[in-house]
Parts: structure tokens; sequence; C-alpha cells
């Protein structure tokens, strides 16, 4: 009951806020606002771009911005509004539905008149369009790239992996560092997406950062408190830097309790999915499975120290703090969701979709922190990777330049609502408590942290390590029995 009249309560002050910034965007001159008719979109808008400039070879010069209230125009440097020619732009994806209903909501609103004006103001229209297939869209982009692409105006969105990794160390994707005034380094971008595309000072894929997803530590309250554990206490850890693999192996142990004396815990530290926590364990010591070379090479990195340490840390944890270890016989795969519902478990690391399912199915109140961090970790992290949106290379400046300029401008803050964010305003309806958005998802949401292993394909983390590891079959031992077979997959994707 609680948890429904606090969501009611959050439910409200959303909505009494967005009330508020429409009244403001209301009161602005018709004309500054650019009229009320909609453009359907699938994207939504994040952090301010910088300005740029009508051409490629001016664009280094400064330009200045047209005060029109709540809305700006640029122009470069001699004054002159930007136009692009009435060019029409496709982002080419291979999911995009155009018959599927969209709920609108007053920042939806507000979205489709300002896009719908930035399209009038600077001379262009712009789609989100599935044209090729999941299966398809690899072999597409090259095929159009290597027949010198044609009169549309493209931005591919491509699968990450080793195709995508090959088209951009054989030149098919446009050096987006190149383009004046479009500055990769704003919030709005995912910067795992741009590292994990990157080759030395080059960067050949982007990403809208929309809500990047990842994963992170849920806590019950109930069984915290039974341990004399203020709750409160992790989210002010977290803050503090001290949120780490010392501090989580503490409160296991105080939370695991045998209420009966039967020599079984009935409360467990955590109940975790095994795949999941030794795959985030390593990145939170700073540790990769696959590395990228500066040559942008993907190199074996099981080996490292950072690794090694992690994965031994992993396991001594899970041997003796995981509710694996009183599970039926025959339980499901996923009987650790059941067992962790059941209280069985104080922690569960898990997904941020989790979070409604979780906190709609408890009676317990969570709470939802970061992974703790190892020693050799600087800060936590959220280990996540997504496609890339490049440019194919055989477009010149002008036309890339124009590309870019206007999918930077799609990708702006709708004014009003520039501190709007979709994940997070789902978050304070899914999650029990506003820390863990505020303080949690917003955190993992700024600090991506790139995957390069999702590259290989053919490399399979459960089944060659996670559901290999124990104490009679070391971290060690399996990086000396996978070693030559990694190496041979390597080889394959780095040789495209």
């Amino acid at each position: 009951m609680k948890r429904k009249m606090f969501r009611k309560l959050l439910a409200s002050l959303l909505a009494a806020s967005m009330v508020v910034s429409m009244a403001a965007c209301g009161n602005e001159d018709e004309e500054s606002r650019g009229g009320d008719s909609a453009t359907p979109s699938s994207e939504t808008p994040s952090s301010e771009a910088q300005p740029s400039e009508e051409t490629p070879s001016d664009s280094a010069e400064p330009s200045e911005e047209e005060d029109l209230g709540a809305y700006t125009i640029r122009t470069d440097a001699d004054g002159n509004k930007i136009d692009l020619g009435g060019i029409h732009i496709v982002v080419r994806d291979w999911s995009t539905d155009p018959n599927a209903e969209v709920t609108q909501t007053a920042f939806g609103d507000a979205r489709d008149a300002y896009r719908e004006w930035l399209q009038e103001t600077y001379n262009f229209t712009l789609e989100q369009k599935a044209i090729s297939t999941w299966e398809s869209v690899s072999e597409d982009f090259a095929n159009y790239v290597t027949e010198g692409g044609d009169d549309n105006y493209y931005l591919f969105f491509v699968k990450k992996g080793p195709e995508a990794q090959a088209a951009m160390k054989n030149g098919l994707m446009y050096d987006l560092n190149t383009i004046e005034g479009l500055d990769l380094g704003n919030e709005k971008w995912h910067q795992g997406v741009n590292e994990m595309f990157s080759l030395g000072d080059k960067t050949y894929g982007m990403r809208y950062n929309e809500g990047i997803g990842g994963r992170g530590v849920y806590f019950n309250k109930r069984i915290l408190k039974d341990a004399g554990i203020e709750p409160d206490d992790l989210y002010k850890w977290q803050a503090a830097g001290e949120w780490t693999w010392e501090k989580f192996e503490e409160v296991c142990a105080k939370v695991q309790q045998d209420n009966d004396n039967d020599g079984v815990p009935d409360v467990y530290g955590m109940a975790c999915r095994d795949t999941i926590w030794y795959e985030i364990i390593v990145h939170t010591n700073n540790g990769n499975f696959i590395d990228m070379d500066e040559n942008g090479n993907l190199v074996n990195a099981l080996e490292t120290s950072e690794t090694m340490e992690a994965l031994n840390w992993a396991l001594d944890i899970w041997t003796k703090y995981d509710a694996h270890l009183s599970y039926p016989s025959d339980a499901n795969w996923d009987y650790f969701l059941t067992a962790y519902k059941e209280g069985k478990g104080c922690f569960y690391p898990g997904e941020l979709w989790r979070a409604s399912e979780l906190t709609s199915s408890m009676d317990d109140e969570l709470g939802f922190v970061c992974f703790p961090k190892g020693p050799k970790a600087d800060d936590y992290v959220n280990p996540v990777a997504d496609d890339p949106c490049v440019i194919p290379a055989c477009y010149d400046a002008e036309k890339a330049w124009k590309i870019a300029f206007a999918y930077d401008l799609w990708t702006e803050p709708v004014p009003e609502f520039e501190d709007y964010a979709t994940w997070k305003v789902s978050g304070y309806n899914d999650f029990d408590d506003t820390e863990s958005v505020d303080d949690t998802v917003s955190f993992l949401m700024s600090h991506p942290k790139t995957t390069y292993n999702v590259i290989v394909g053919e490399i399979n983390l459960a089944d060659d390590i996670f559901y290999q590891i124990k104490k009679e079959n070391t971290a060690a031992q399996i990086a000396e029995t996978v070693r030559s077979a990694w190496q041979a997959k390597l080889d394959a994707v780095n040789n495209q």
C-alpha cells in the first residue's frame, strides 16, 4: 500500500511539472514556436549540441544564434540562417514500425512541434525507417558504400559485431571527428559506443543516449533492517565512493542467517544469476574479457591481473553467500528470481528492466545501487554495448556535414523540457524509492563501459567461463584451456 501511494504521488508531481512546462511553452509567441503540427519519430532528444555552420569549409568559425524565445536559430559566421537545401534524410534501421501506435504525452507533443519547426527552419526533412533486416543490414551497408552510394542522404544503424568492426577497419565508415560542429564529447552521445567504434583519433560510430540500460544491485530493505543495517547507508556509501567489494562482503556476512539452526541459511547474502554476477564483477575491477589495442585489433584480456582477481573474488562470494547453495535439485534455471522474490537473499544483482517486475511482485521494499567496485577500479561502472549509427564513407564532406548537422539538431533537448528524460519518468514509477533513480540509475546512464567481447560472437563467455568456474577449475586453469581457441577466433575477426 505504501508503494502504491508513493507512486501515485510521484505521478501527480510529474504531471504537475509537465503542466507547468507546457504552460510556459504556451506563453511563447506562436510564430517563434513554429506551429503545432507534429512529425512522428522514434528518437528522443537530450543535451544541447554545439553550433555549426552552413558548409564544412566555413564551419570552423563561431556561429551566432538568433533569440526566438524558447527556440533559437543557428546562423553561420556571416549571420545567415543555415539552409540545408530541402534534403530528405533517412535514418536506416531494421526495426522501425511505421504503424506502431504511440501514446502521446505533453513532452511528446512539445518534441514533435519542435522537430517540425527545425525542419521548416533549416529546410530539411528526416525520418527513421526500416529498410534492411537484422540479418541483412551489415551486407546492405557494405554493398552501399563499396558501390559508391547514391543520391540519398542515409544514416545507417549497423549491428555491433564482427561485420561492423570489419567495416570500420576497412574504411567504409565516415570519420565523424572530421565533421565541424559535431561534438561527440557531448553527454547526449553514448560514450561507450564512441569508444567501441574509434581507432586512434578517428571515431566512426555514434549513438544518441536515450537510456542505455544496464545492470545494478537490488537490495531488500527489510532484510537489512533485520540485520541491524540502515538501508539508506548503502546510498551514502555509494555517494562517498565506499561501496566496495569489501563492504559488499561485509553486508552479506551480516544478513546471512540460519534462523532455525538446521545448518542451512534461511536468508543468504544474495540470489543471483551466475552469468550476470561473474561478467559484471570483472568490469567492476577495471578488467575485461576482450580488449582492443591501438591498432584496432581485438586481444585476449582474460589473463590480466584485473580480470583474474575479479573472477577469483566472484567465485569466493558465489560459493559463500549465494542462495543457489540450497536450491531444490529440480529447480529451473531461473529459480534465482523465485528465491529472491521469496526473500531468500538480500541482494539481487540484475538488470534495470527487472525493476517493475520485482517491486510489483514483492511486499518488501527494495533499493538499488551500482555493483560494488573492486580494488583496481576508480569508480563504479555500467558495462553495456549498443549498435552504432554511422555515415557512409562514400559521401563527400558537404553531404556528411549536412547529415550530421541535421541529426545533431534532431537530438537536441526540447525547449522547456531540457531536463526531461523518459528513463527517469518510468524509473520513478518502477522503483520503490527516488534514490534508486536519482543516485543510481542516473549514474549508470552517464558511465557506460565498453564491452568488446560482443564483437566476437563466436566467444561464449557463459560456456567457456561462467558455467565452468569452480574451486576445482579455477579462473587461471580456464584461461589456459581456452587460450588457443580464443586466439583463433580473435584472429578471424582481426583479419577480416
